[in-house]
């Protein structure tokens, strides 16, 4: 896919008739462009736009940039994609520029980059931070949105960005008397900016999905005591990480362009690429021996880049599966610990696989215990901890590690509002329904990159190519003059059952979790369904590019209005 923009007009010293245009129009609050978030995709649909000359500007629910790396700083946050494959591809300067430090970096320096990229880009300017978009509603009038922020401010665009991020709202547990505890009490999606500190608490952790588990990891250490409160066992694998010499920079970076080729080729987006042999048709002793390199190598290797049918085969997966139980067995001295760790409920890789630097050794030591909600279920938090079905557990603290509204979630805290008025998240009612999850049909000049339906995995390399689909659109509308763009129904109804029915392949789908649209912590959303497209990322983008180099017959444009800007707002309070 060309970049004409990027390329055309160059990453620094971009074109200055846009940066006056976008200061001029800064004091009347009517843009070309309004990008909601400033998170991985954020910034660089920022980018693109400001570099076709658009009058740009992105509203940042949080103080800078960075999105989930922003809000999620609890205690061993840290990266599961390898640090150069999450990296932006675009700018070879950036990449030149900036040195990982380690393998997998840590939520500072993660935090760090991103506002690096900001600052590097000269975009710190055209982000309005601290400020949560309500609301926004199409106007069929003068073909423009309307966009309301929380203190009031009303904006008007031509073209709106959902760039709202797939896992971004966190939801607390649906526990009675969650409001009642004395103690200090955290989600580990809002963590404070101060240091916390456990030392010498008595801490309990609900939850023990990947952000649990790196919690966890880090309270164990100091806490005179932690409790962890578990409703579901996962599969959790080492993440070998390790520190990136300074005599490997040079050779990493040369290897950008190979890295993110083999991104680009592959089934979701990572480094890693499925194995093309069965794990029926190898020898036992072959089976082991592979799944021991790939247990010991870094990264999620031994789920990305498996035998090709563990994901889909209920008989080959059953291999991978009892091998990593026995890794978890051997880990954890005492066996009816262990036996709680395991997962019974489902097959390795059918729910998101989290990774770890010993944590099954944390329940080796003296200060930690597990409880298995399954079989002793919490009745209440109360004012001195938790209830469960065994007593008390009095705590100091609390930490709710109970993940995300996930996919669907930050667009329905959002009333955004299509033709006729028509609420997004009553579309979505019965599950969403999108065009390559980029567009929704009634919902002009909104563009989503990572919303619904779209090939996700490992999100920045899946958040570039989506930035970059919606810009060379916009570019397509500005050559041929058009100032509206929407999709056909009939596109979307087909892509959506498309995805429906390549859903229903991986052994995932039967399983209950955010990946197949599930989350008991939020009411309605209980029963699964299709909120990703599970097709891989190589059909994504082939069906991408067909709908480009054809013309872009799904889409409806017109060109009702020029490209002048709307009456200024007079009840603007900024």
């Amino acid at each position: 896919m060309q970049i004409r923009a990027t390329q055309r007009l160059g990453i620094i010293g971009h074109d200055e008739d846009a940066r006056a245009s976008s200061e001029t129009l800064d004091s009347n609050r009517n843009y070309d462009a309004i990008v909601i978030g400033a998170g991985v995709a954020g910034i660089y649909q920022l980018f693109r736009l400001r570099e076709l000359g658009l009058r740009v500007r992105a509203i940042e629910a949080g103080s800078t940039a960075g999105g989930a790396w922003y809000w999620n700083r609890y205690p061993g946050a840290r990266f599961d994609s390898e640090s150069y494959s999450y990296a932006y591809s675009f700018s070879n300067e950036i990449l030149d520029e900036w040195n990982w430090s380690e393998h997998f970096a840590s939520q500072p320096e993660i935090l760090r980059y991103f506002n690096f990229v900001v600052d590097r880009l000269d975009l710190r300017r055209h982000i309005q931070f601290n400020s949560k978009v309500t609301g926004a509603s199409f106007d069929e009038d003068s073909g423009h949105w309307t966009v309301v922020v929380d203190d009031g401010t009303r904006l008007t665009t031509r073209f709106l960005i959902g760039a709202v991020g797939p896992l971004t709202v966190p939801t607390p547990p649906r526990i009675d008397g969650i409001d009642s505890f004395k103690g200090e009490a955290y989600h580990t999606a809002r963590w404070p900016h101060e240091e916390v500190s456990f030392d010498g608490k008595r801490v309990g952790v609900i939850g023990t999905g990947a952000t649990g588990i790196q919690t966890i990891q880090e309270v164990a250490k100091t806490a005179r005591h932690l409790t962890v409160f578990q409703r579901t066992a996962n599969y959790c694998l080492p993440l070998n990480n390790s520190k990136i010499p300074d005599t490997e920079q040079a050779a990493l970076k040369a290897r950008y362009p190979e890295l993110f080729d083999r991104c680009a080729r592959s089934a979701n987006w990572f480094i890693h690429d499925p194995d093309p042999r069965s794990a029926l048709d190898v020898t036992s002793e072959e089976r082991l021996a592979f799944f021991e390199q790939r247990y010991r190598e870094p990264g999620l290797g031994i789920w990305q880049g498996n035998f090709y049918d563990t994901m889909t085969d209920p008989a080959a997966n059953g291999t991978i599966t009892e091998f990593v139980r026995q890794k978890i067995r051997e880990r954890v001295e005492d066996p009816v610990v262990a036996e709680k760790l395991v997962p019974h409920d489902h097959g390795f890789g059918n729910r998101r696989v989290p990774l770890e630097t010993n944590y099954y050794e944390v329940y080796n030591r003296p200060n930690v215990d597990l409880v298995d909600l399954k079989t002793t279920p919490i009745k209440r938090i109360t004012p001195l901890g938790v209830e469960t079905a065994d007593g008390l557990v009095e705590l100091d603290m609390l930490i709710y590690a109970t993940g995300f509204d996930a996919i669907t979630g930050s667009f329905d805290q959002i009333d955004i509002r299509g033709l006729g008025g028509l609420s997004l998240k009553d579309r979505w009612a019965d599950g969403p329904q999108s065009f390559l999850g980029l567009q929704v049909a009634g919902f002009p000049n909104f563009f989503m990159p990572g919303g619904p339906l779209s090939a996700l995995g490992n999100i920045p390399r899946a958040l570039e190519y989506h930035v970059n689909w919606i810009t060379d659109v916009i570019i397509y509308m500005q050559d041929a003059g058009f100032g509206y763009v929407d999709v056909h129904s009939d596109a979307e109804a087909a892509w959506t059952e498309h995805a429906r029915e390549v859903g229903r392949v991986p052994l995932s789908s039967k399983v209950s979790s955010w990946m197949t649209g599930v989350n008991t912590n939020v009411a309605g959303k209980e029963k699964r369904v299709t909120v990703m497209y599970r097709g891989g990322a190589v059909a994504y983008r082939k069906r991408c590019e067909e709908v480009a180099a054809g013309g872009y017959k799904e889409l409806e444009f017109a060109s009702p209005m020029d490209w002048a800007e709307p009456a200024p707002i007079r009840s603007a309070t900024l």
